[in-house]
Formats: structure tokens, sequence, C-alpha cells
């Protein structure tokens, strides 16, 4: 009853004691009077028949039933099971109670008396218990109703459901046998298992044990597979719910039921494959479930990198790659959305798992006289599909099959080799017969004759995966030349070169047309550069060998029109013509380029584009791993209707980056950014501290020749210092340029400069890391503020509610003595005797008078209130004028019985 108590106090707090709401109230109270006191058993039946009606329609009926409603219905419950419609009437009144009425109109903040309700009945474990003891009885309804109001409960208060039903005996085992009931309540227990087990360990294993595999698949068999309708889509969320995450369940179904029924819903039946919203639902659901077995377990389970690749191989030994592969690639008529969780599986089915890489390698597609390796047909959805989402999902194919698999890179490396027939004449749907290589590479010189980079930027992501960690395919790719877009413009063009022009063609036609969508193009070209560069001198020499291609990286850097993640990759790839550089010629080593650094950019400014892109969106946000939000009833109706993202929409974000660069930028990838930015600092500061080789003297140049003259021997020592002199003043110069740069940091104190480049990289990462502490602590200022400010709102609320209830209360206090005082008036009239016409006229206009002083002192509310009490003199007056009698005959007799209390009132 305290519970009930401050549920009253809540809801007058906050709806206030409107009228409405005060009729509702005693509305609900008769009606729950005569359920607790009634006598009739049809007067009580009736009685919640009526609570029913106003409970489902009014939420102020929710009120009023929530504060004082609960123990009589848990009453009638407990101790009148034998009359079923009183029970049935009890439980659909609670469903009623907990489920929301929505409105039109009101404030989105508005407290919600379902919620609220839901929440009280959840506290009661003792309520739970009940409920679920109804399960066992006979009646339909009963059931029914009781399984909607356990459902309610958890959709609102699930943890606080959870454990009492976890401490009930036998609680989840009765609701494992409603599977086995009518359809109508299976499925409602179906639906009540899926909320039930969610991030729930202990009920998990509980309902593994009560059979629920089993159960699961035979409810799936019976409704028809992937064609059923939503019943199959809360089987596939609660299978789902028990095998995330955990590794003895996975193993539990693969070693008693296996994965056979499973992968025979991913079987598309029927010659004409049509799929409807509900179908596509059932098959991204079971495609989750596929992942989940992939994925092997939870991060903490020893046992999850076993598991993962037993659940891989035992798949694959299934024939799921087939599967994949006609949802994925052969039914282009399947919706965006099946297409690319299809795709991403075979991503995940072959990643580390050798046999599964060289299943999908040797897996050719189509019929007898248009057949293609597997790859390819990836590959050209890649390059030809207009939806962003799918081109993503293609590319997560190739990355995990490059990844860690040296001869799968080295079979796709081999095979680029540009097309026989000229590569720009050639359209894209000429591709069929080309080997993988060559469609790539048509790809790339397909963008430079129709103006369209976005092909050229798919082609270099999946060239990207191909040189990843593999040297020798660098150093073959880096011979591949392609010819010239016209004849006349020369000889051909080595792969590295083109695509270096590539990166800067796209920033002139972003600049001069700014057309949408080439915002990501140059980000995943310099990932294409930095990857190739990596650990590879000679790339970084035929890099440096097009003078051009140094003064355009510079130039790209310090561009005030790039992004901030643009000009970060630049600067990397700048740092490893410094880091990677092993050539000794004047103008393309190592120093040279640390000094165009140093004059044309300045290292402060230089060391700072690292820094402001760690902080970007992108590489801010990165996540370890691709994590999938559990698909549910809410989430897969959206996730079934995708389409690919509209272009508008992407530019629309607060980063200045586009949003495909989150996927294409991996953990890996950025992981990589961030150990290249440390050793490009500690290269740099080591140029620095060292003279050039070239300026080491030879003792040889010292001695005198033989037949060399004094004069000749003179001349040539003079040069030579003078070299040397001009070689230590370019030093000295240098030197003072970078003193200038760290002192403008903070830089200049002796005992740093002295110290060595891993100081002062550490050095610059404490500031960095201060800086964020600033931004925090300025954050967290304004969200105490801002707190702070509301929580004075709603004091001057209360303080404000306070006062009128004050006002109320006092205004009724003074309704009160005005009524006691006319009613001794009224009294004194009565008792009289002797009273005549006038003095009742006279006690009247008296009483007008002074209910008039009241009521101007008083709220305006009360003049209804003093307005009955007037008229009731008035009905006085005019009915004794009407009789025409004297006030004495009037009250002959009266007097005198009323005479007596009051003498004996006097004697006590």
């Amino acid at each position: 009853m305290d519970l009930a108590s401050r549920y009253k106090g809540v809801v007058g707090f906050v709806f206030g004691n409107e009228n409405s709401n005060c009729s509702e109230d005693s509305y609900v109270e008769r009606l729950l009077d005569r359920i607790s006191n009634g006598v009739l058993a049809e007067d009580r039946r009736n009685a919640i028949a009526e609570l029913q009606t106003i409970v489902a329609e009014s939420r102020a009926g929710q009120l009023a039933f929530g504060a004082m409603g609960f123990p009589v219905l848990m009453g009638v419950l407990k101790e009148e099971r034998d009359d079923v419609e009183m029970v049935r009437g009890a439980l659909e009144t609670l469903v009623s109670a907990l489920t929301p009425i929505d409105h039109a109109k009101g404030p989105t903040n508005e407290v919600q008396p379902a919620l609220m309700n839901t929440d009280l009945l959840s506290r009661e474990s003792e309520s739970i218990s009940l409920l679920l003891s109804l399960l066992s009885e006979e009646d339909f309804y009963v059931r029914y109703y009781t399984l909607q109001i356990l459902t309610a409960l958890l959709t609102n208060s699930p943890n606080r459901l959870q454990e009492a039903i976890l401490s009930i005996p036998r609680g989840i085992t009765r609701l494992m046998d409603m599977l086995m009931d009518r359809e109508v309540i299976r499925n409602e227990a179906l639906l009540l298992l899926t909320y039930l087990t969610r991030e729930a360990e202990e009920i998990q294993k509980i309902v593994v044990f009560e059979g629920a595999f089993e159960k699961i698949f035979s409810i799936m068999k019976e409704e028809g597979g992937s064609d059923g309708g939503v019943v199959v889509q809360d089987c596939l969320e609660l299978l789902n719910n028990l095998l995330r995450s955990n590794a003895s369940n996975q193993v539990l179904l693969r070693e008693t039921i296996g994965f056979d029924p499973l992968i025979s819903i991913l079987k598309l039946r029927g010659s004409s494959y049509s799929f409807t919203q509900q179908k596509t639902i059932n098959l991204l659901s079971a495609l989750e479930t596929i992942n989940l077995l992939m994925m092997g377990g939870s991060e903490a389970d020893p046992q999850k990198d076993s598991n993962k690749i037993t659940n891989k191989t035992v798949l694959a030994q299934k024939k799921l790659l087939d599967h994949l592969l006609m949802l994925g690639v052969e039914s282009q008529w399947a919706p965006i959305a099946l297409r690319c969780s299809a795709l991403r599986c075979i991503g995940d089915l072959v990643a580390g798992h050798s046999k599964n890489l060289d299943a999908l390698s040797s897996k050719v597609l189509g019929e007898e006289r248009q057949v293609e390796p597997a790859l390819n047909s990836i590959l050209r959805i890649i390059l030809r599909t207009s939806s962003m989402q799918e081109f993503i999902a293609a590319d997560h194919v190739f990355k995990n099959f490059c990844e860690k698999n040296t001869d799968g890179q080295a079979m796709l490396a081999s095979t680029l080799i540009p097309h026989p027939n000229s590569m720009t004449d050639a359209s894209l749907e000429e591709d069929v017969n080309m080997s993988f290589g060559s469609m790539l590479l048509h790809g790339l010189a397909l963008s430079e004759s129709d103006g369209d980079l976005e092909t050229c930027c798919r082609a270099a992501s999946v060239i990207t995966h191909i040189l990843k960690d593999n040297s020798q395919c660098k150093e073959k790719v880096l011979q591949i030349e392609l010819e010239a877009p016209m004849p006349s413009l020369g000889a051909p063009e080595l792969l590295l070169h083109r695509i270096v022009r590539y990166l800067a063609v796209v920033s002139s036609m972003k600049n001069k047309d700014g057309k949408p969508g080439y915002s990501y193009v140059q980000p995943i070209i310099l990932k294409l550069l930095i990857t190739w560069l990596a650990d590879c001198p000679n790339a970084v020499q035929c890099f440096l060998d097009s003078r051009p291609h140094l003064t355009y990286l510079l130039e790209l850097v310090s561009s005030t029109s790039s992004t901030v993640c643009v000009r970060g990759l630049a600067a990397v790839l700048l740092g490893e013509c410094v880091i990677y550089n092993k050539s000794s010629e004047n103008g393309k080593d190592g120093f040279t380029i640390a000094d165009a650094i140093s004059q044309k950019i300045g290292l402060t400014s230089y060391f700072l584009k690292f820094d402001e892109m760690q902080r970007s969106f992108i590489f801010s946000s990165v996540k370890p791993a691709q994590s999938h939000k559990p698909l549910t009833r809410s989430t897969t109706a959206s996730m079934a209707e995708i389409e690919d993202v509209d272009e508008n929409d992407l530019t629309d974000q607060k980063n200045e980056d586009h949003p495909i660069l989150t996927s294409v930028f991996d953990a890996q990838f950025v992981n990589f950014v961030k150990g290249l930015e440390v050793n490009i600092r500690e290269k740099i500061v080591d140029v620095y501290s060292r003279p050039k080789s070239d300026v080491a003297v030879v003792p040889a140049e010292l001695e005198q020749k033989g037949g060399e003259s004094d004069k000749e021997y003179i001349k040539r020592l003079k040069a030579f210092v003078e070299t040397q002199c001009s070689e230590i003043q370019k030093l000295l110069g240098r030197n003072a340029t970078l003193a200038e740069d760290l002192a403008r940091t903070g830089h200049s104190h002796p005992e740093l400069m002295a110290g060595s480049g891993s100081d002062r990289v550490q050095v610059e990462t404490l500031r960095r890391d201060l800086q964020e502490a600033s931004q925090r602590v300025e954050m967290l200022k304004a969200e105490k503020a801002k707190i702070e400010s509301e929580a004075l709102m709603y004091q001057n609320l209360a303080g404000k509610l306070e006062s009128d209830l004050k006002s109320l209360s006092d205004a009724y206090n003074s309704l009160e003595q005005t009524n006691i005082h006319l009613e001794k008036e009224a009294k004194t009239l009565k008792s009289g005797g002797t009273s005549t016409s006038p003095d009742i006229e006279a006690i009247k206009a008296e009483a007008r008078e002074e209910a008039q002083k009241e009521s101007e002192a008083e709220l305006n509310d009360l003049l209804v209130c003093l307005g009955q009490e007037q008229s009731k003199v008035e009905k006085l007056s005019a009915r004794l004028s009407e009789l025409g009698e004297d006030l004495d005959k009037l009250l002959e007799g009266i007097g005198d019985d009323m005479a007596l209390p009051e003498d004996e009132d006097e004697e006590d």
C-alpha cells in the first residue's frame, strides 16, 4: 500500500487535481468497491467489465486504476479461480492497464500511465508467481491474457521480470510448455521468450535444456521456412538470442540437431523467385544466425577461435557457400539488404579458413556456356553496382579473401595484365570474357574516358587488398604499364603514376564542379598509395621519379580546400617517402624530402596534420570489429526496405568526410596509420640530427694526386672547402627553421632539444592528450550548467505548484467557514419562532452582502458554491411567500421538537 500511496502522489503532482480526473477516480473507486464488496455475482462481473472499458479507453482511468486497483484484481485472481468469467475479466483489465493509449496530441514528455502501471506490478514477485500459475489453467483466454500481461511486463521492465521468473520454481518450464499449445498461445509464448532470453545467459541455458532447438525448428518447418510469416521471424530471433555470444549453446546445436535445418531455410525454392518483405526479413534473420555461428562466441571465451573454425568447416561442408552465392551474387533481383548480408557472410566464411578460401577461389558460377569464376562475378558487382552498400559488402569479400592469404594475393596479381584490345575503347559490358586482373585494370582505364572516377576508386580499393603486406605483389604490380588514353599522348604509363594522376584529377574536378560523390575517392586512392609504398623502397623510388608528384603532395597537405582526412593521409604518404627511402640520388633521398617538408609546410604544421586526422570522425569512431545490431521486429522492417543511401543525405552529415569511409577505413588500417605516424616523427627528427652522407669528408680528396701541380692542388682544395661551407650553411639554415618550429610548440627547452626523437614524440602525444582533456572538461562544465538550470526550473515549478495548492486550501477553508455561518443563520431562522417576513428578507440581504464580500477576497471558483447557498435561502423565501402564511404558523410544532434537544444539551 505504501507503493500505491507514492503512486498517487506522483500522479497528483504530474497531472494535478482536475475535475475530470476526480470524476474518473471516483468512478473507478466505485467500480472497485462493487468488485470487492458486491454481493451479487452478476453485478460484480458487470463492474469488472465496466472497469475494463474505462481503463482501455482513458489514460485517467489507467492512472486511477494503478493507484488503487491492483490489490483488488490480484485478490480476484488468487481467491476466485473457480469463477472463470471473473478471472478472464480481471486479466483483460490488467492487459488494458498495461497497454499504452496513443494520442495524436499531447506533449512528448508526458508521463505514460501504462509504463507506471507496469513498473508497479513488476515490483511484486508474488504477482509474477501468481500469473505464472495461471498458465496451467484449462481456459484458453486465461492463458492467452496471462501471456500478454507477462509480455507487457517484459517489454518495459525486462531485468526485474527476468530475475522474478528465475526465482520461481519451474517458471521457465511453464513458458516452454506453451510452445506446444494452440497456435495463438504458442505464438504469444514465442514472442514472450524472445524478450525473456535477451542478454540473460542463465535463462538461455534453461531454455536450451528444455529442448528449445527442437521446438524452434519444428515450428519453422510447420510454418513453411523462409516463406512463412512473422512466426518464423520470432523463431529465428529466439534462436539468435540463444546463440549470441554463447559458445556452449552453439556446440550443443552443432552436435545434436546440426546445421542442416538452418541452411535449408536459405535454400530458394521454385523456378521464379519472389521476395516479399516478410520473406526478406526471415532470410536476413537466418543470415544473422549464420553470422553468429561464424563469430564463435564471446570475446572472453577461450574456446572462441577453435569453435569459430569448427563452425565454418561444418557450414562449408553443408554447401553453405553455394546458397550464399545464390543469394548475394546470382540473385540480382533480390533486395539490396539481402544481397549485402549474403556477401558479408561470404567474406566472414572464408576469413582465416584456408579450405574455404580455396573453395571460393575455385568456385564458378553461371550456366554451361556462360561460366565464370565467382571472384570475377563479385568484382563485377563492385565495378557496376549503383549501391554504395553493395559495394562495401562486396569489397568486404576481397578484404577477407586477401587477409594473410599470400597465395590468393599472388593468384589475383598474376592476372593483372592489360587486355589486348584498347583499354578505353571496350565498354564495361564487354568484360565477360576478361580475366580478373584485366577486368580490374579495365575499370581503372574506363574512368579516364568517361570522366567518372568512382569506378577507379572502387578498383583501387580491390588493388589495396591485393597489395597489403605482400612485397612480391607490390613489386609485380609496380611493373604494370597502361596504354595512354590517346596514342598521341605518348608512351604507356606506369600504373602507379596513373593512380597518382587520378588523385590530382579528382581534386581539380571537385574544386571546379563541386560534384557530390568525389569526397571519398581521394581518401580511398590515398589508402592504396599508403599501402603500396609501405615497406617498399622501389615503390617510393617510382613515386619520386616524377618530380610533379612530390610538388602535388606538398600542396595537398597544406590545401585548405581538402578535408582533414585527406590532408592527414597525404602527410602520411609524404612521411613514407622519408622512412622507406633508400635512394642516395641527390634530390630524391630522404633528407631532401624532409627538407622540402620543412621549407614548404613547416614541421609544426606538418605534424599538426596527424593530430587533426586522429581527432577526425573517421579515425576517432573506428571500432575494433564490425558490430551488427541484433535483428528484432522493430529493426528488421527498416533493414528489409533499405535501398542505397541517397547521396544528398550522405552529404548532410555533421562530419565533412563521406560516411562510406567509416566502412572502408577499418581498425587495422587506422592502427597501421597510427604506427606509421610514430615512425615518421622519429625518422624526421633522426634525419635532422645527423649530416648527409654526401657531406662526409673523403680522406682521398685531401691528398695530392700524382702529376698534379701545387697550384692545381690548392685550387681543388679551395673548391672542396667552398662546397663544405655551402653545405654547412644549408644545415644551419635547416636547423634554424627546425628550432623556430619547435619553439612555436613549446619545444625550445635545452633538455628537450638534446633528447632523442622518441622524447619529442612523447611530448607531442602528451600535448595532444592535454588538449583532449581540456575539451572534455569544457563539455562537462557545459553539461553541469545545463543540469543546474533544469534543476532550478523544476524547483520553481514545484514552488508554484505548492503556492497554488496553498491558495486552493485557503479558499476551501474560507468556503467551509461561510457555509457553517449560513447553516447557523438558517438554524436560528428555523428555531426563532417569532420572526416575521421582513426579518427573513433582512437576513437574506445580510447573507448576500457577506457572501459577496467573501467571494471578492477568494478564488472565482468559490462563486458556484456561494451561489448554491444563496439559492437555498431564496427558495425558502419564495416558498414562504407562495404559502402566504405566517412564519409562526409554518414552524408551529417544529420549534418545540427542536427545543428539547437544545434544552438537554444545555443541561448537559
